[in-house]
């Protein structure tokens, strides 16, 4: 037993030598140490912790017996219970009390509050909410808010030394730090406009709607997403490049909505030997095979079978990234199209039209879609009707149909519009539904 503690108290003692040889010095030859701590200091009081208070109602996990035992969580007579959340966001304009913020953070909120640096509680309110891009804008009320100068993202370089803010795990005002690893990444989420910033700085659950700051003192990115198996942080950090989160949070305060670019062009992914086949050189592109009469594409003389190559500084290699590219712009504004036709490259400008968000009930459409709601554009691009949510247990779920799939035809009919869906619904009591689901195309039949 003495030996025992001898040699416990012998590790210790070496423990705290070694942990002192360590010690970083605070100048080396005649130069100081740098240090992240007078940037800290300046953009952290920009950040805010959230907390999100919502209703669940039977159904959902939190209904499930061992999910409540595990959490601790009381039956409701009444088959609903409050359940809370967290997650961060970002001051960005002090003087009228708005917050850059995920969607995923505040969706289906029944209450927000936000702690801001010095522990102070306020309340907030959506303005706004755009579930594609995950960016969402809240507003409080308060005086003397500190907020963060928003940085040009374009300017970002795979390299730059960044910093995370947030929130995780409860975590208030936790400050991780790294360089940006890849820019321009998609495929990250299952449906939605991508465009995002690859971080190694340490990003994990709490951090989302959080900060990604340069070493300028701007904000270049909201946090949103890692990829992980554990749900911790492997070094693999995504976040809503601030070129994107402006534009949509300058919609949402305007209009209340977002007014996204519409090219109005059904396209498909080409590879180098479809290309060949058609007479172009080119290793990737998006070939159009419809174009929507009166749309930008017809008015900017784009043609059926002229193969999408580049829009502005952004290179498309498939249909992907051309709705991507084009769903990321705003209705109005004007961009230039690189594309193939007769083997020789072209350039034209486009002036986008807007692709409205107008929902649909599957319930009035047909009994087996009751549960499904609808967009009225599935992309940019017009490749067909997006799902926009599934209610769980729904006739709509129970046959397969899932969120963001993309219904491309009905039945054979191909189908860009609600009309065009409801026309083919009134005339038959089965429907077969042509479904791009990510990467695969399957198809659904509903009675």
């Amino acid at each position: 037993m003495i030996r025992t503690t001898r040699i416990f108290c012998a590790a210790i003692c070496l423990l705290a030598v070694t942990a002192a040889n360590a010690a970083l010095p605070d100048r080396v030859g005649n130069q100081p140490m740098p240090s992240l701590a007078p940037l800290v200091e300046r953009t952290s009081p920009a950040v805010v912790n959230i907390r999100v208070s919502q209703t669940v109602q039977a159904g959902s996990p939190y209904s499930d017996e061992m999910f409540r035992r595990f959490f601790g969580i009381p039956e409701s007579p009444s088959g609903s219970r409050e359940v809370a959340s967290a997650g961060s966001g970002v001051i960005v304009d002090a003087e009228n009390g708005y917050i850059l913020t995920n969607h995923h953070v505040v969706d289906g909120a029944d209450r927000i509050q936000i702690s801001l640096y010095d522990d102070k509680t306020l309340d907030a309110e959506v303005v706004g909410s755009d579930a594609a891009t995950d960016i969402a804008v809240l507003k409080v009320e308060s005086d003397n808010l500190t907020d963060i100068p928003i940085g040009d993202s374009s300017n970002v370089r795979v390299g730059d030394f960044v910093i995370a803010i947030g929130n995780p795990f409860g975590l208030s005002h936790t400050v991780t730090s790294g360089i940006v690893s890849a820019l321009g990444r998609t495929g990250i989420s299952r449906n939605g406009y991508e465009d995002f910033i690859q971080t190694d700085a340490s990003i994990n659950p709490g951090n989302s709607g959080g900060a990604l700051v340069n070493m300028n003192g701007e904000l270049v990115g909201i946090n949103s997403a890692i990829i992980s198996r554990s749900g911790g942080n492997v070094g693999i950090g995504f976040a809503v490049p601030t070129e994107i989160a402006q534009s949509i949070m300058r919609q949402l305060i305007d209009f209340g909505e977002v007014r996204r670019g519409l090219l109005g062009v059904t396209i498909q992914t080409i590879d180098e030997e479809g290309a060949k086949a058609l007479g172009a050189e080119v290793e990737r592109g998006a070939l159009i095979s419809e174009i929507t009469p009166g749309s930008a594409a017809e008015d900017a003389g784009l043609q059926v079978d002229d193969i999408i190559v580049r829009v502005n500084e952004k290179k498309i290699g498939d249909s992907r990234e051309l709705a991507n590219a084009i769903g990321l712009k705003g209705s109005g504004d004007k961009v230039e199209i690189e594309y193939v036709r007769d083997g020789r490259r072209k350039t034209v400008n486009a002036t986008l039209g807007e692709a409205r968000a107008q929902v649909s009930a599957g319930t009035d459409i047909h009994p087996g879609l009751q549960g499904a709601e609808f967009s009225a554009n599935a992309t940019s691009a017009g490749e067909g009707i997006e799902v926009t949510a599934v209610e769980a247990d729904s006739p709509a779920a129970q046959r397969g149909l899932r969120a963001g799939d993309v219904i491309t035809a009905v039945n054979r009919q191909r189908v860009q519009n609600m009309s065009q869906l409801r026309q083919i619904a009134e005339n038959n009591r089965i429907l077969f539904l042509l479904v791009r689901r990510g990467e695969r195309t399957l198809m659904l039949q509903i009675r």
